[in-house]
Formats: structure tokens, sequence, C-alpha cells
């Protein structure tokens, strides 16, 4: 076997054996950096390097069993446990892998009740990435920490910077609450967090995040509350309650920077009533990720 990162050998067991043993044999090199692993029937297995995607073990083309497998890895064969989660088209295995579901779709009164017929599953694969938030830490600090929303199209790693950055503020000094919606964040694994999220974070997994919030501010008393992906209104009425309430925020949302947000409708409304006050923008420029801090005004 050749040495392959500690997150791609998690993300692997997750799928059948024999699979997973062709990728074992794969080269360290052909899996760095790795973000997903998506598998559809009838073709060959692809791996997400930097945004795009490459076909590995080109002589293996994926069985609609292989998929119904991973699905039974990914639940520990308990899937009627995780039936709200597959209704949503994910579900969330041990060390935060996110096992994306795509199929055929059992709907009910126009409402997704449930999904079969698998034809098609993306592994995400989480990355623990000590020291990516090192240099921007003092700037977010120096004068107190603000509200933060962290900037970036779809796998660029705002998961990964929002961990480190939780990370680094809890074990700071700093009261953290996570709301773990998706629990990739923290990666909890029936209550336990697989990744380091600071000594003085506490872990909510699993709620909606406008639910999540409110739950945090009556319970934990924090300082400062993170959530990963502003998606709708109630994300941001929960924010907004919770700055009332003198808690500092740090928050993530897809775009493409601050100019792109403020062109879109939900995100403008974010903007316009300044619950946040600086950001972070990543930008991934031939495989390497570049952090700039701005001021929201």
């Amino acid at each position: 076997m050749q040495s392959v990162s500690q997150e791609f050998l998690r993300a692997i067991r997750l799928v059948p054996p024999k699979l997973r043993t062709e990728m074992l044999a794969l080269s360290g090199a052909a899996v760095a950096g790795a973000e997903e692993l998506r598998l559809r029937i009838g073709r060959p297995p692809a791996l997400v390097v930097s945004g795009s995607e490459i076909e590995i073990l080109p002589s293996h083309s994926v069985t609609a069993a292989e998929l119904q497998l991973v699905l039974e890895l990914a639940t520990r064969a308990s899937a009627h446990t995780y039936a709200d989660s597959i209704r949503q088209g994910f579900v969330t295995a041990d060390g935060g892998c996110r096992v994306g579901i795509c199929g055929t779709a059992v709907a009910e009164d126009g409402r997704i009740t449930g999904l079969r017929r698998f034809s098609s599953v993306c592994i995400r694969i989480p990355r623990e990435k000590r020291g990516c938030a090192d240099a921007l830490l003092p700037d977010l600090t120096e004068r107190g920490f603000e509200s933060l929303l962290i900037v970036s199209p779809p796998g660029a790693g705002k998961t990964t910077l929002l961990r480190e950055l939780v990370r680094l503020l809890s074990d700071g000094g700093r009261r953290v609450s996570l709301v773990d919606e998706r629990s990739e964040v923290a990666g909890s694994f029936e209550g336990q967090p697989c990744f380091d999220v600071g000594a003085r974070t506490d872990v909510l997994t699993g709620a909606p995040k406008g639910e999540g919030i409110f739950l945090l501010l009556r319970a934990m008393s924090p300082q400062i509350i993170a959530f990963d992906e502003i998606t709708s209104p109630a994300d941001i009425e929960a924010a907004e309650a919770a700055a009332n309430c003198g808690v500092s925020l740090i928050a993530t949302a897809h775009g493409n920077g601050v100019v792109d947000l403020a062109e879109r409708a939900l995100y403008k409304k974010l903007l316009d009533k300044r619950i946040f006050r600086r950001a972070v923008v990543i930008e991934n420029r031939r495989g390497i990720r570049h952090y700039t801090a701005e001021a929201l005004t």
C-alpha cells in the first residue's frame, strides 16, 4: 500500500471492501488534496481535487449494490434511524464524512419523504488544516473579535477555516457554541467530536441552524456562536437575535466575494443588517487557498 492521508483512509472506509482495496493501491500523489469521492452507477469512481473531477480506477464500473453498501456502512446497517437525514439527501458518518445521496425521490404532497434506487453518492473528505488561520487571527482579534463572515465558492475551504477559527478562539479563552447541523465541523459521532474544536467549545449537532442558535442562547451563555452556511431567512433572523444579545458570530456563505453576495437578495439583506462586521474571502488560485480579510461597511 502506498502512503495516503488519514482523511482519505477515513473516507474509503465507507466504500465496499473490493473497491477499498483498489483505492488503497493508489499512490499518495494520486489522492493528495482530494475533497470528494464520487460514485455513480455504471461509471468509474472519481475524485474532486481543487474543484476538478478526475476519474480513478478506469476498469471499475460502480454498481447499484455498491452504492447500497456505502449507505449501510455509513449508517452502520441502521438506515432507518437516519431516515430524516436520508430524506434531506445526506448521511453524516463516523469521522465527519458527509455522504450525499442521489436517486429516485419518494414524494408526498409536494415534499420529498424519502430516497430509493440510489444512482450516485458523494463522500465529502473533511480535513483538519491546523495553521490555516494563524496569519488571520491577530488581525481579527487585535481590536476585539467582531462577528465574521467567511465567504467562498463551494469546496474552497470555508468549513475548514471555520473549524480552525473555532479551535483557536476557544483555546484562546472564549466560550464558543457551535451549531453543527450536518456534523461536518466537529465531525461528532455518538456525541464525541472527531475533530479538535477547542477546549471551551460546546457542540450542538443535528439542529437546524436557526433553532439551534436560539437554543444555545438560552442554554449555554456563549460569547461566540459559530455555524456553517447561511441559507435561509430563518438563519439571518436567529443571527440577528444573537447579535442583539451581545454575542459575536462566525458563519459561512457561498459566494465569489462580498460584491457577489450583495447582488443576491438573501445575502444583501444580511449585509444591510450589518450583523457581520468583518469578512474573510477565500480564493483558490492554482490549487492554493488565499485568505483576504476585509471590513464590511
